[in-house]
């Protein structure tokens, strides 16, 4: 159950953090912030990023091995990049509409093998 929980909040850390630094971009191909000053667009993404601190810090807490959890350092850290990708390229699909490519699949083998070797005894 706890490696459920820590995955969960790592997913909910990433996608603040995806909007944080990506959403800005989407907003201003919009039209809604195309005159908002680069200060006011930082301090908003400060303010999303925040949210994902609030859930990545727990995530890490609760999911290390070293604090009762089950994940090694190593373990947590490949997971959580598995994740970003994973949901930049939701949100890059989605929102972008970014076409996948045969070099999209061939990084997403690589990750797979980055799990599986992270994982083995």
């Amino acid at each position: 159950m706890n490696a459920i929980f820590t995955i969960i909040l790592l997913v909910l850390a990433n996608v603040f953090m995806t909007f944080a630094w990506y959403g800005h971009l989407k907003l201003q191909e919009m039209g809604k912030i195309s005159n908002t000053p680069l200060i006011l667009i930082i301090l908003g993404s400060w303010l999303l990023a925040l949210f994902e601190y609030a859930l990545q810090i727990p995530a890490n807490r609760f999911g290390y091995i070293g604090n009762g959890g089950t994940f090694s350092l190593v373990q947590l850290k490949i997971i959580q990049e598995v994740i970003t990708l994973l949901v930049f390229s939701v949100f890059s699909f989605v929102l972008f509409n970014v076409q996948i490519q045969w070099n999209h699949l061939a990084a997403f083998f690589c990750l797979i093998l980055a799990v599986y070797f992270v994982f083995m005894k």
